[in-house]
């Protein structure tokens, strides 16, 4: 962090302090009239587009002209103190300085494909903005990957450059020599390590003017490797029509930023949520983009940030949003907080109506696909005009569609087929359920049925655990279809959950899978 404060001077970055203020009056919610971003319709779709000449240079050129307000595009803080705040202009020169490093240093080309590993520090904006101006393909990827997911991910995209933490750098030596395309790695430290380059004093030292490539809506952009219920993660490349899609008024009015809104995106860079939320989203509308570099999550660090900073929209794994929940706190009326959002995977309906009661804020759910690029797979869901999810819902006699799950977690019971979700609410009612994830589990009779792994609240840890079962199987008969109800509970610490905070099913019922045929195995041996 001495880097940010050794280049205040240059890039307006400046040490803030420890305690907890109110915000500064000329940053709360103002609004300010004057030209928007260019727009186009949601069916007039340009041939060439790049998110960096067409939104951020666009809004660079609004601060010079005084028609954009004086708040920053990106305003970044820590648990240590620092802060710093960038606008349009400051975000134009340091992306173009990271463009000519990337090609003039690095000698990487358009097309090119570079593993960007950092946590939620500035140069992650950098060096994707600067990716974005020379049509180098980048890959984000979380900090909590291992020597043999880093060596997976560079193998398989025959990644060129890298760029991540001296955390890391160790991990990634352990396997360059398996990567023979790989010829360049860059560091983001405040030490130097032999056989890197340093990326922060390569961008002082880079020229700040650049020309952005004419890019084709359909080149390729980035690339995520998204986790599938069975295998290795999978490569699915976007092209920049992900960005150009925050463009299209039917999605603008998803979130309904404006130039004078602050939005707190709280997802791991790592994942497809940072880069529309964290990115696109907020910088197509003008807004500022909040984010706090803040591991591990801490709920109460969550609530004061929301008391002291005006952010005005807020969007974050469904976990965040429990997390808060759970401390009980009796004051949750955010004094400029307007629009929450999540992802992911589904809240509890009580978690949405608690986040409503104790914010006066609706929780509204976002619901989107990363795995839309494998061609094979791609048009095996394609049903004529139609594209097939492989998810399940219900639609009610109001028209409106109720998620049930993903195709393969759906419980196919004697002919019912029960979405793990339906009965996870229903168990959530019963004052003993802290958590809990639904599965299918073989039956002899059944084919399936339905099992649930319970996570207990502490006071009912020392119930007759057989008598429990039956008051559990009882209760979800009574609150929903009694044909879903749980005909096997097993009592469990924890569930096991993504680094998101998504619970892992697909292991959950791998494992039941597994275990289940292997007794049946053991019994049927003479």
């Amino acid at each position: 962090m001495q880097w940010l404060v050794r280049f205040r001077v240059l890039w307006g970055i400046h040490k803030s302090f420890h305690a907890f203020h109110p915000a500064p009056s000329q940053l709360r919610c103002q609004s300010f009239s004057g030209v928007g971003a260019p727009k186009w319709n949601d069916h007039d779709v340009p041939k060439e587009f790049n998110f960096a000449s067409d939104v951020l240079d666009y809004w660079a050129q609004m601060e010079k002209e005084g028609k954009r307000g004086p708040e920053p595009a990106l305003w970044w803080i820590n648990t240590q103190g620092d802060e710093m705040k960038w606008n349009f202009r400051e975000m134009r020169d340091l992306s173009c300085r990271v463009a000519n490093v990337l090609t003039q240093t690095c000698g990487l080309q358009r097309g090119d494909h570079l593993t960007l590993i950092l946590p939620r520090v500035p140069e992650w904006w950098l060096v994707a903005m600067g990716c974005i101006r020379t049509g180098i393909v980048f890959m984000p990827g979380t900090t909590q990957l291992k020597p043999k997911d880093i060596l997976y991910r560079l193998q398989m995209s025959n990644s060129k450059a890298i760029v991540t933490t001296d955390t890391l750098a160790p991990e990634v030596d352990s396997v360059a020599s398996e990567c023979p395309t790989l010829k360049t790695k860059l560091l983001v430290s405040e030490n130097s390590l032999n056989g890197w380059l340093d990326l922060r004093s390569l961008i002082k030292s880079a020229s700040p003017e650049h020309t952005c490539v004419k890019s084709k809506m359909e080149d390729p952009m980035i690339i995520f490797f998204t986790s599938g219920t069975t295998g290795f993660p999978k490569m699915a490349k976007h092209n920049h029509g992900l960005a150009f899609r925050s463009y299209l008024p039917a999605c603008r009015n998803l979130m309904q930023l404006k130039k004078s809104d602050v939005l707190w995106c709280m997802s791991d860079p790592g994942w497809i949520l940072a880069a529309v939320g964290a990115l696109f989203e907020p910088w197509t509308a003008g807004s500022t983009l909040f984010i706090h570099h803040m591991s591990p999550f801490d709920p109460k660090i969550i609530i004061k940030v929301l008391f002291k900073y005006p952010i005005t929209h807020c969007l974050a794994a469904p976990a965040v949003f429990r997390m808060v929940l759970q401390q009980k706190v009796a004051n949750l009326r955010f004094p400029t907080l307007k629009h929450c959002y999540t992802g992911g995977e589904s809240l509890l309906t009580e978690e949405f109506e608690q986040w409503k009661k104790q914010t006066g804020i609706l929780l509204r759910e976002i619901y989107g696909q990363t795995e839309t690029n494998d061609p094979e797979k791609t048009v095996e869901v394609h049903c004529g005009d139609f594209y097939n999810t492989g998810d399940k819902a219900t639609i009610d006699e109001e028209g409106y569609i109720w998620f049930l799950g993903r195709s393969d977690d759906v419980i196919n019971a004697s002919g019912y087929r029960i979405g793990p979700v339906e009965v996870e609410n229903a168990l959530a009612e019963h004052p003993a359920v802290a958590e809990s994830a639904v599965v299918s589990s073989p039956d002899p009779t059944r084919g399936e049925v339905v099992k649930a792994f319970i996570v207990l609240n502490p006071p009912f840890l020392s119930h007759d655990q057989d008598q429990l079962v039956k008051e559990l199987q009882q209760h979800v008969k009574s609150v929903t279809a009694p044909y879903k109800y749980p005909r096997k509970v097993e009592f469990v610490p924890e569930l096991p959950k993504t680094v998101t905070g998504k619970i892992k099913r697909s292991e959950l019922r791998k494992k039941e899978w597994s275990d289940v045929s292997s007794s049946q195995a053991r019994t049927a041996r003479p």
